[in-house]
C-alpha cells in the first residue's frame, strides 16, 4: 500500500465481459497504489473512455467484438497519449504477444495473474519498464531468434555488443534480461535507481534499440543471461 501523499495510478480497464471488468475492478479497488477510473467493453468505448478520462494506464484484452484489442492501440494511443497500455488477456499466442509488443503495448499480462503481480507489474511500466508474462518470456525470445519478428530496429551486430558495454552496463544488461525492474537492479547491485536509469538509457543507445524488450531479447540471444 501506498501513503495517502501518493497518487494512485488511473486505470481503465478493457473488455468485454461485464463479470470480469466487475471482478477485475474489485480486486484493484483492494490496492490503495491503483484506482480503477472507468471501464469499457470494445474498441470504440475504450477510444472515446480513453480520450474522456485521460488514464495513466489501459489494461486492455485482446479478444473484443469487432476489433481486436491490438488494432484498436494505436487509436488508443492517440487518443489518451500519454497513457501506457497493456495487454491483459488469455491468449498465450506467440503472434498476439509479438503484434502487440510491435503496436507500441507496454506489457503482456496473462489473467492467470496473482493481484500483487498485477499491480506490482503496473507500477513497473509506470516507472517505465515493459512487462511480460514470466509464461510469455520464452515464447518471445524462440519468436525473435526464429525471425518471425518484423521491426523497424535495426540492432548493432551481436559481436560487437559486448565489447562496446562496460562490466557495469553488461550488469545492467543482465538485469533487464531477467526482467529486473530499475529499482531492483538498483538494490541488487548497490546502487542509486538514477544510476540505474542512466545506465539503461546508455545501454540501450549502444545496442540501437529503443525497447527494453528488443534489449533483453538480444542478451538472451547472444548468452548473457
Amino acid at each position: 500500500m501506498t501513503n495517502s501523499s501518493t497518487q494512485a495510478i488511473r486505470i481503465l480497464v478493457v473488455d468485454d465481459h461485464t463479470l470480469f471488468r466487475r471482478g477485475l475492478t474489485a480486486l484493484l479497488a483492494r490496492d490503495a497504489r491503483v484506482q480503477v477510473v472507468g471501464d469499457a467493453a470494445d474498441a470504440g468505448q475504450a477510444q472515446r473512455r480513453a480520450q474522456e478520462l485521460q488514464p495513466d494506464v489501459i489494461l486492455l484484452d485482446n479478444h473484443l467484438p469487432g476489433v481486436r484489442g491490438v488494432d484498436a492501440l494505436a487509436a488508443l494511443m492517440e487518443a489518451a497519449p500519454q497513457a501506457r497500455i497493456v495487454m491483459l488477456t488469455v491468449s498465450e499466442d506467440e503472434t498476439d504477444l509479438m503484434s502487440a509488443l510491435r503496436a507500441g503495448a507496454a506489457g503482456y499480462l496473462l489473467k492467470t495473474a496473482e493481484g500483487e503481480a498485477l499491480v506490482s507489474a503496473i507500477e513497473r511500466v509506470m516507472q517505465g519498464d515493459s512487462v511480460i508474462a514470466p509464461e510469455m518470456t520464452s515464447k518471445m525470445v524462440a519468436s525473435y531468434l526464429g525471425g518471425r519478428i518484423a521491426t523497424v530496429e535495426s540492432p548493432a551486430p551481436l559481436p560487437s555488443i559486448l565489447s562496446s558495454l562496460s562490466a557495469r552496463e553488461r550488469e545492467i544488461l543482465r538485469g533487464i534480461a531477467r526482467g529486473a525492474s530499475n529499482k531492483e537492479i538498483g538494490r541488487e547491485l548497490g546502487i542509486a535507481e538514477t544510476t540505474v536509469k542512466v545506465h539503461v538509457q546508455n545501454v540501450l543507445r549502444k545496442m540501437q534499440v529503443s525497447t527494453r524488450v528488443h534489449a533483453a531479447v538480444i542478451a538472451t540471444e547472444i548468452g548473457l543471461f
